[in-house]
């Protein structure tokens, strides 16, 4: 897992998972601004999701996207799928996320289905727990991400073997 990824040597494609109206409440009444998600991948284990604000929805998903390409990752990925059963937590929101065997797809709702298709991931099981707040979910979803570990990076930062690890 890395966070130096420089994306610009990257082929980024990007998704939208939600834009919204937002307003703050002033002396004078109220401002309304359009608040955007957006996660972005090379669905080959790099990804990153950015938060935008603004008074134009395009602008808000600019900002948005020009957040996600500094918050960039490192997903370790086994084949098509992940590692090992994970939950990632980020404030009420849990996302369950389980490998599956290949050809299973990615059975998953819409949210972690957009973050783990732009992470690369093809077979996968996940259930949203809790909340249902999008921006949170995602960031659940990132959380889980983020910690997975294959054997090998386990055993490199213990100092063993593969085969000592995975007997175990």
């Amino acid at each position: 897992m890395a966070f130096n990824i420089d994306p610009a040597t990257l082929e980024l494609e990007e998704q939208v998972i939600e834009t919204r109206r937002v307003s703050k409440t002033v002396k004078g009444g109220r401002i309304m601004r359009f608040a955007s998600v957006v996660v972005v991948g090379d669905r080959n284990g790099h990804i990153g999701y950015g938060i935008g604000k603004s008074a134009e929805v395009p602008e808000a998903i600019r900002k948005a996207l020009e957040d996600a390409k500094k918050s960039m990752i490192t997903v370790s990925l086994k084949n098509t799928s992940i590692p090992h059963d994970i939950i990632g937590e980020f404030g009420a929101a849990r996302v369950l996320l389980k490998p599956a065997s290949e050809g299973t797809g990615i059975i998953a709702g819409g949210t972690v289905r957009s973050v783990v298709e732009m992470a690369g991931i093809k077979d996968i099981r996940a259930k949203s727990l809790r909340s249902n707040n999008k921006i949170n979910v995602v960031k659940a979803t990132f959380e889980g991400l983020k910690n997975l570990r294959t054997a090998e990076e386990v055993a490199k930062t213990r100092g063993k073997t593969k085969e000592e690890i995975v007997s175990k």
